[in-house]
């Protein structure tokens, strides 16, 4: 693809060493306050590069030496340190900093936790009640209320005991919960009138306390309410403590009571007899699904011409290479993509390779839209196909995430990238295959043969892009070679079900997941963490197609590995945009 013209300031070749170096992640760039960049001589002027962030017992005191330098970033008025002399091939050309004075930069103010999802309220604490099916959905629920206090009613905990058997994903976390709740009554001078303290077992964010029902409590709810359901005794115990905490008493102040469920329509219920309820919130990875990292981010219409006194670019091999600085590099994500479009000027494709400090270094791309780059006889139509393709065929890149609407391709590239890596690279020895086994409507039973023949029905897709790449492989071998191809292809394809995972090890292999916008964040992290030695995983789904109970585009494992895995110098992400299975496909996915 044509690139744009080279700047006239160039940099002198990095040494491999400099290439091979770990690069910093700046998973949390963009929560950085754009008053980091007040020092616009620093941030306009070449740095050396460097290869290590260090930050030196006298710069920093205590936990803060084992930080990276990153944390002393935040000092508005104190430039970064400046690391150890550099090897004379990493100074750029036009600056050398002189590393005989060092400057130490002071211990930064500590910064809030990086993972947390939401600001601590300063309010006064409140009392949960959780449903059963919060303490089922999520069985670590206990620990996510912060300084708030929670409070178990005695029929949850039977309706708990009655979902404790069984082999299901429900009664594991049933069973993990009634060790947690005894874990916590058996520690020390724990106290289940006072309440039982909620770090007790080393969960030191929660702050409050556990409350049981030791007593029956006095309530009337409407006649038109069954008294005997599970349901209503919830709401009458919530009932019961809204009155009893509805004013300050000796040794224990007023609190506001609120209800905690998965069920809609209990909540419902809850405030149509004036009660608080709240849905847990705390399994969801993103509020809006339109907040979702996309992988990719178009460069403003004035790129070249503000960075055209500053920006570096060099050449390795059929790679050109830029380093950029200015307010957009904190916005930038390891391995994001970047392009430049405007009419009448040539186009760019590249990928951050590298963030250090104020400056980023962008990696021109493979243009798999030629013929002659074809991916087992499969090239690229759109632009997002294309930085997905580069993923795929990165032996770089471990882990690899594509979202997008029907017929967008992304069975079809991962399926050609494994091809051709399996048999033709020779890089990985065989393709493994699964998916989350969820009906669309109901369910047609158990299914006879082995474990390969019961996943069969579930692999309709594979079929269909197979029958597509072995008829673009055949050419004119006739009959016979098109069989023998099939034959081939199927005999490093293994299709495997998630329900004997656990416990496998996977060297070499190219696992796909599809359909992964079913899976729980727990599902994810089983078959993520199943990979071995020199194992790629690929995992692929429309979020907006989710068939399992109580999983929203928020709270989707797919959701959660996007979010958890941007930035890693060895994954990527790309939300391809465009439809290219047919226009019946495409203009059903916009209106229907």
């Amino acid at each position: 693809m044509p690139l744009p013209p080279a700047p006239t300031k160039r940099a002198a070749l990095l040494s491999p060493d400099a290439l091979d170096a770990p690069a910093r992640s700046s998973h949390r760039g963009s929560r950085r306050s754009g008053d980091s960049r007040a020092d616009e001589a620093v941030a306009r002027s070449p740095q050396p590069l460097e290869l290590f962030d260090s930050l030196g017992a006298e710069g920093a005191g205590g936990g803060e030496a084992v930080r990276p330098a990153r944390r002393a970033k935040s000092s508005k008025s104190t430039p970064a340190p400046v690391s150890a002399p550099q090897p004379q091939a990493l100074v750029q050309v036009e600056t050398k900093v002189p590393a005989a004075e060092p400057v130490s930069a002071p211990a930064a103010a500590p910064q809030p936790p990086a993972r947390a999802k939401r600001s601590k309220s300063t309010g006064p604490a409140k009392l949960f009640v959780l449903d059963t099916n919060v303490l089922l959905h999520d069985p670590m629920c206990l620990f996510r209320f912060e300084e708030h206090d929670i409070f178990l009613p005695m029929i949850v905990l039977e309706e708990l005991d009655g979902h404790k058997k069984g082999t299901t994903e429900v009664a594991r976390n049933g069973r993990q919960t009634s060790r947690t709740l005894d874990a916590l009554a058996a520690a020390q001078d724990a106290d289940i009138d006072k309440g039982l303290k909620l770090d007790t077992t080393g969960h030191r964010e929660a702050g409050g306390r556990l409350f049981f029902q030791t007593a029956p409590l006095d309530y009337s709810l409407p006649i038109s309410l069954p008294q005997g359901k599970a349901d209503n005794q919830i709401l009458g115990v919530v009932h019961a403590l809204r009155d009893e905490y509805a004013k300050d008493r000796p040794g224990r102040p007023k609190q506001e009571v609120v209800l905690v469920s998965k069920d809609i329509n209990m909540r419902v219920k809850a405030r149509a007899l004036g009660l608080a309820a709240d849905d847990y919130q705390n399994d969801k990875t993103l509020e809006d699904g339109d907040l979702l990292y996309a992988g990719s981010l178009a460069l403003p219409a004035d790129f070249w011409t503000r960075q055209s006194k500053t920006i570096e670019s060099w050449q390795s091999g059929s790679n050109t290479f830029y380093r950029i600085t200015g307010p957009l590099v904190p916005n930038l994500f390891i391995n994001q993509f970047v392009y430049f479009e405007a009419p009448g000027e040539p186009s760019m494709y590249a990928r951050v390779t590298e963030i250090r400090d104020k400056t980023a270094v962008l990696k021109t791309l493979k243009d798999y839209s030629s013929g002659k780059n074809a991916v087992w006889g499969v090239n690229t139509r759109n632009r997002e196909q294309n930085f997905a393709m580069n993923l795929l065929m990165d032996p770089e890149i471990d882990f690899v995430t594509l979202t997008g609407t029907a017929g967008t391709g992304k069975t079809l590239m991962a399926l050609a990238s494994g091809l051709t890596q399996v048999l033709d690279d020779r890089r990985y020895t065989e393709i493994i295959m699964t998916r989350a086994t969820v009906s669309v409507g109901e369910d047609i039973g158990f299914l006879p043969g082995t474990e390969e023949e019961k996943m069969g029905p579930w692999m309709g897709a594979l079929d269909d892009n197979l029958e597509f790449l072995a008829k673009g492989d055949g050419g004119g071998a006739g009959e016979w070679g098109r069989a023998a191809t099939n034959e081939l292809i199927r005999s490093r394809i293994k299709v495997k079900s998630m329900n004997f995972m656990r416990g496998r090890t996977f060297l070499n292999k190219y696992v796909i997941i599809d359909e992964a916008q079913n899976l729980t964040p727990k599902q994810m992290k089983t078959l993520i963490t199943r990979a071995g030695p020199g194992t790629k995983i690929i995992c692929m789904g429309n979020l907006a197609q989710i068939d399992t109970p109580y999983l929203t585009e928020g709270s989707s494992g797919l959701t959660f590995a996007v979010d958890k895995f941007k930035g890693w110098p060895h994954g990527g992400h790309i939300t391809l945009a465009r439809g290219e299975r047919s226009r019946l496909a495409d203009f059903a996915s916009d209106v229907l």
